[in-house]
């Protein structure tokens, strides 16, 4: 049976829950906001498919990628509705006119994150843009075997130990399973993030602006909420919380606050990883180990001269598999090949895990007596050990790339 000893070892994808034939496992909310599975001993009959199942225990192999490209939607609309360049939705519009099913996260009632499906185009709408918080996949690891079994076609996205929980869970392959992950830098609290949302809208009706008389919490609702914005660019993205409320007429009024990046607590906090779950620290799947067909990623660091560089969005878009190099030529998608290198370069956590920070288990203390917001103030940010040895890493790549033009100079000297 599954035993987590360390938490490091389990990252949720619950796909020991759905693949248990006793339904003994069930997962628990620890202190943390992070779900783990616990199981019933009394139930478990020891067929150890739980282990079997667990993409921690049974990781895969690193791979390289058959095709590299940056890539934009051609839908301009799509494009700055999504969090880079819309290559989701072309792929999800692909599936869903040949009949088929996309499984995607999405807010639940509460703006809780939870993983859903969709067989129309409208319903594509609610997975589009990025949402940082850890989804609650439920049991849609058997709802996509089912639909796979009767012959659907199905695209299913998520985090790569998703994808990779789901594939050891399908235990065997579908023709018409295409799967799709992206660079993930980590999954932040659920607990952190209702307690975040909880704090800002009261904030907001504090100093709202747009009603000359004080709003309590219970007088709105949450209308909207994009963590990646482009009113100000692709770049420079903002978080962005649509409220509305009703004045003294009974008229329905709407206000929406923006925070840019480096104003958003939440944004930073999630950047300076204080409150993603342990398991991101030493992420299993890194360097494709997933599986998944396609990877996709913001490509940051796009060359200025290229088309693309409009600060609208560009995609990297990583295919792995035949499957996934087939499907693209049918896309409404402009795209360029490019390199691994190229988009590596400015997505460290291609191949490389996130740092935990040494702020970590202080942020997760101070939370029992204090606000998310003024944890964050406080601990996300570098301590002293860690701006020093940022700094030295970046000083280790500037002399590497002086080594480097200092021999291509010569070699053009010879």
């Amino acid at each position: 049976m599954i035993t987590i000893t360390q938490k490091q070892d389990c990252c949720g994808c619950n796909a020991c829950v759905q693949i248990c034939p006793k339904q003994c496992i069930t997962m628990q909310e620890d202190e943390e906001g992070f779900l783990y599975p616990h199981i019933d001993r009394n139930t478990c009959v020891d067929c150890h498919l739980c282990e079997k199942t667990c993409p921690v225990l049974n990781q895969g192999k690193e791979r390289e990628p058959l095709k590299v490209f940056a890539a934009i939607n051609k839908d301009e609309k799509v494009r700055m509705q999504s969090s880079s360049g819309g290559i989701f939705t072309a792929l999800a519009e692909y599936v869903i006119k040949q009949g088929g099913v996309v499984f995607g996260a999405r807010f639940d009632e509460q703006w809780q994150v939870k993983h859903d499906y969709t067989e129309t185009m409208e319903g594509l709408a609610t997975f589009r843009g990025s949402k940082y918080v850890q989804s609650q996949i439920g049991n849609t690891f058997q709802e996509t075997e089912q639909f796979l079994k009767a012959g659907r076609k199905v695209l299913f996205s998520g985090t790569p130990c998703q994808i990779a929980g789901l594939l050891s869970f399908l235990r065997k392959e579908y023709d018409n399973l295409l799967t799709v992950d992206f660079i993930c830098h980590g999954v932040p609290s659920p607990m952190v993030w209702r307690r975040y949302l909880k704090e800002e809208v009261a904030r907001q009706c504090e100093k709202n602006s747009v009603l000359n008389y004080p709003i309590s919490e219970k007088d709105v609702r949450v209308e909207d909420i994009s963590f990646r914005n482009k009113r100000l660019g692709w770049k420079k993205y903002s978080f962005a919380l649509t409220l509305s409320t009703t004045n003294g007429s009974g008229k329905k009024i709407q206000f929406c606050s923006y925070a840019p990046i480096t104003k958003n607590e939440y944004l930073r906090g999630f950047l300076s990883n204080v409150f993603l779950r342990p398991s991101c620290y030493s992420c299993p799947v890194k360097s494709l180990k997933s599986g998944s067909d396609i990877t996709l990623a913001d490509f940051w660091g796009i060359q200025s001269d290229s088309k693309f560089a409009d600060d609208k969005g560009t995609s990297a878009l990583i295919v792995n598999t035949a499957l996934g190099k087939y499907i693209i030529h049918g896309l409404n998608i402009d795209v360029y090949e490019t390199s691994i290198e190229s988009v590596a370069s400015n997505n460290r956590c291609y191949f490389k895990s996130t740092h935990k920070p040494d702020n970590r288990v202080k942020f997760m203390q101070a939370l029992q007596k204090k606000t998310v917001v003024s944890s964050i103030i406080e601990y996300g940010k570098p301590s002293l050990k860690e701006t020093i040895r940022f700094l030295l890493i970046q000083l280790a790549i500037l002399l590497r790339i002086v080594t480097i033009l200092k021999r291509i100079c010569r070699r053009k000297n010879e």
